[in-house]
């Protein structure tokens, strides 16, 4: 266990007090619903618990989200950066504003006193929060229903709550795969709860395996008003991840199961789309399962993931502090990968930009300035991905390959190298896709920790270039935050 003197938890209810239930559930300036204005009298008004939704989303993508008023801290694509760097795919260019430094440095991963191990846990923790509180005014976790419009929005509370102590098993749990007896969190599923000890990592992937099983059950025939809600696909999406997560033979049998469920309703990117599609249009990309289709009442500007990663917003990326792919993986991209041509080695930039990947629509160096371009949360081609991996884990080769296929086609000239693969090197293949893939995205972190795989830094990071980390390095896995350890006087009993 890392840092023992440190693996004290608080569920510190000052996070959700003086204020914070109301702030951190607003969809905009003028729509605020609270825990204390849902009723029984008023879940008869279904426009009161679509707006109490509506703000858990939309908590996913407002700032200081974390607790903070820094430029880092804007919901779960501020992580994605985070989990990125932390796994090293991702390279910041220079310093020159400071963001991210305390990752890069995987000072925040050794230091609970800092705040990039803070924002995520209060982030995720709000979350959970905000779902109980639905889910408790709702009837609590074992109601039942014959109202849709309540069993969808306790379909959609369950999974948030999962999707939430799913990535804080990721981020705090080094080893938390769901089989061991090592706590690793406080587990809370209501909202009045409060200072809870830890519990197993076996409790933690049990209760997210049953929020996700019964989110897919409610959402079965949920028709949702836009990708930027849960259905049920993307319910069994997440499901997949956890069991992914845990990994043991069973567990990878679901995983093939659900994502074979999901992969025949949506196309794959198609190949004359790689470095055209921008990766900022929601309601236009088929691919997505799931995301934000931001506005212009979303209010978002430089705080947020175009703010810090795209040099054709007013940004970061464009000011001084660029972000790069790692070297050594843009080396491993063949020529004929339409992927190669996502990112620009720009020298005036000094590095491997992501322009052919994610940019504004207009193209313009520094233009965006109110960010109206979307986030992607999850689309089809994580589940192929996943689907591959859970085959090869299962030393299901052929199948696995039959489905890396699915990708590749559309990525490179020919396909067919794969057919040489087997046992490790496919299995080694299909990790590489999912980095080459998915760069960006905040998923690599997931792979490299389900699959037990070290990382080497390329030439082009600031700190630790060449240096090699395991999985469950210190370096990789933040410590349990001081604000959390002040908080919480049952954590040890």
């Amino acid at each position: 266990m890392k840092n023992t003197k440190y693996i004290y938890i608080a569920f510190a209810l000052l996070v959700f007090a003086s204020g914070c239930k109301k702030s951190f559930l607003d969809e905009r300036p003028s729509e605020k619903v609270s825990p204390e204005q849902i009723s029984e009298e008023a879940l008869r008004d279904p426009s009161v618990l679509n707006a109490y939704t509506r703000g858990l989303y939309s908590s996913m993508y407002n700032t200081g989200t974390g607790g903070t008023t820094g430029h880092d801290d804007f919901g779960q694509k501020g992580y994605d950066i985070f989990s990125d760097m932390l796994a090293s795919d991702m390279a910041l260019g220079s310093l020159n504003y400071g963001w991210y430094s305390t990752v890069v440095r995987y000072q925040a991963t050794k230091d609970f006193t800092q705040n990039a191990a803070y924002i995520p846990w209060r982030y995720y923790y709000k979350i959970i929060f905000g779902a109980n509180s639905l889910i408790d005014v709702l009837g609590g976790n074992n109601a039942t229903f014959t109202n849709k419009t309540l069993a969808y929005s306790m379909g959609q509370a369950k999974a948030m709550r999962a999707y939430a102590y799913f990535y804080l098993t990721q981020f705090y749990a080094p080893q938390g795969f769901g089989t061991g007896s090592e706590k690793i969190l406080p587990l809370y599923t209501d909202a009045k709860t409060t200072n809870q000890p830890l519990v197993t990592s076996a409790v933690i992937f049990d209760q997210m395996i049953k929020d996700l099983t019964d989110a897919a059950t409610l959402l079965a025939d949920y028709g949702r008003s836009s990708k930027g809600e849960i259905n049920a696909d993307v319910a069994k999406g997440l499901l997949a991840y956890v069991y992914a997560a845990r990994g043991t033979t069973s567990d990878l049998a679901q995983v093939v199961s659900l994502t074979d469920q999901i992969i025949p309703k949506f196309p794959v990117l198609a190949k004359a789309n790689v470095t055209t599609d921008g990766f900022n249009n929601l309601p236009n990309s088929a691919n997505w399962m799931w995301g934000a289709d931001l506005q212009i009442s979303s209010n978002l500007d430089l705080v947020s993931w175009w703010g810090q990663i795209d040099i054709f917003t007013y940004s970061y990326a464009w000011a001084g502090d660029p972000k790069f792919i790692d070297d050594k993986l843009y080396a491993s991209i063949p020529a004929d990968d339409a992927r190669k041509a996502q990112f620009d080695d720009n020298a005036d930039y000094g590095g491997l930009l992501p322009t052919g990947k994610f940019f504004d629509p207009a193209r313009i160096e520094g233009g965006q300035r109110t960010v109206i371009t979307d986030y992607v949360y999850m689309r089809v081609e994580e589940m192929i991905l996943l689907n591959a991996e859970a085959k090869a884990r299962l030393n299901q080769d052929a199948p696995a390959r039959t489905e890396l296929k699915k990708l590749l086609t559309e990525r490179v000239a020919n396909p067919n190298f794969i057919d040489a693969l087997s046992g490790a090197a496919l299995k080694e293949e299909i990790y590489k896709q999912t980095r080459i893939e998915l760069w960006g995205e905040g998923k690599v972190y997931l792979a490299m920790k389900r699959n037990k795989h070290s990382i080497t830094r390329g030439t082009n990071h600031l700190f630790f270039a060449g240096n090699t980390f395991a999985y469950d390095a210190d370096e990789l896995t933040f410590p349990i935050p001081q604000a959390e350890v002040i908080n919480n006087p049952n954590l040890n009993k």
